[in-house]
């Protein structure tokens, strides 16, 4: 069974600007902290529309709006190998701090899934933003109306006749494919797709009978009733009540434990930067991504996509990241997804 590994933290605390005294003219002006002296990358490793996207597009319009960077900041995807290829990007780029990457938990799964030469500590760990729920959801045209009947129907349908969607191979989405498998005695067949956005433009479509996909990628198709959510894979109920549906607000979707189907996973969305980058430019994104996440913009965002809001940074983000990646070879071990050569 998947095991959270979500953890509550303290914020960091925003950045120090120093001064010195000179004794010239009688003034004294404030040494001026780092700050980008040119347009900064901002590196997406997956596809458009898809749930990393869209946090990744929304900091940057909310940077553009409270004027919190002088320099542009510039949303590039580079979703190939699974993220590989965004990863790789930022760990070339040791020492440059006009680079940053938005993280999936793919951080940890597409090393070990394909054994390409990364890991997190090749990089900068700047803030996690916040951890991601994961939903079933099915077409609201189909007649499951919860999470037990579902799987009813498809282990009665027998092995491989269901077709669950997701995003990318031996990634977060296959990894709770498989967890459910073994949790109800089904199997499915795994479609994956490039993106979010994507697999629940799929599931609308009719073709692919459910998807695991995070709330933010699937709303705007529940609120106009073309999807239905039976339950959440999380411990707990996720805490917003306001009405999404007509109906509906996501408090009332169901944990999976709750609806018969004990299995749960959360995934990180977090910052980070190159290595070998000093710690005053580090500290200048923790502050930028501090001030972001006081934002009303960013508060709804976390509402709107049900979001658990938890921010981290410093030793307190290096440990959860380090205690994450152990929870995540097990699970990887256990679907059998490491490769050969993963270190």
């Amino acid at each position: 069974m998947i095991e959270r590994i979500a953890s509550r933290a303290r914020a960091f605390p925003a950045k120090v600007l120093t001064a010195a005294v000179l004794a010239l003219a009688g003034t004294t002006p404030a040494l001026a902290a780092w700050e980008p002296t040119k347009p900064v990358e901002f590196v997406i490793p997956a596809g458009t529309g898809g749930g990393a996207d869209q946090m990744a597009r929304l900091i940057q319009g909310i940077v553009i709006k409270h004027k919190l960077m002088k320099e542009p900041l510039i949303v590039v995807n580079k979703s190939g190998g699974a993220g590989a290829e965004g990863f790789l990007a930022v760990k070339e780029a040791k020492g440059d701090p006009h680079k940053i990457v938005i993280s999936l938990s793919n951080l940890f799964t597409t090393p070990m899934a394909t054994g390409v030469p990364f890991n997190w500590k090749d990089m900068t760990p700047v803030a996690m933003m916040a951890l991601d729920q994961f939903v079933l959801w099915t077409n609201a045209e189909q007649p499951y109306k919860t999470a037990g009947e579902y799987v009813a129907a498809v282990k009665a349908a027998g092995p491989n006749k269901f077709k669950m969607a997701g995003t990318g191979s031996k990634q977060e989405d296959q990894i709770i494919t498989v967890a459910l498998e073994k949790a109800t005695g089904t199997k499915f067949i795994y479609v994956p797709f490039k993106g979010g956005g994507e697999v629940a433009v799929q599931l609308v479509g009719g073709h692919v009978h459910s998807t695991v996909n995070n709330p933010i990628e699937a709303v705007a198709q529940w609120r106009a009733g073309k999807l239905r959510a039976l339950c959440v894979f999380d411990d707990e109920r996720m805490p917003y009540k306001e009405k999404v549906t007509d109906t509906q607000s996501w408090n009332d979707v169901p944990t999976c434990k709750e609806a018969g189907v004990p299995t749960r996973y959360t995934m990180l969305r977090g910052i980070f930067m190159p290595s070998g980058v000093s710690k005053d430019q580090l500290a200048f994104y923790v502050d930028l991504l501090t001030k972001v996440a006081a934002t009303p913009e960013w508060k709804e965002y976390m509402e709107k996509g049900a979001f658990n809001p938890t921010f981290m940074s410093g030793d307190d983000f290096n440990k959860w990241l380090a205690t994450a990646e152990v929870t995540h070879r097990t699970l990887m071990t256990e679907a059998g997804f490491i490769a050969a050569n993963a270190k």
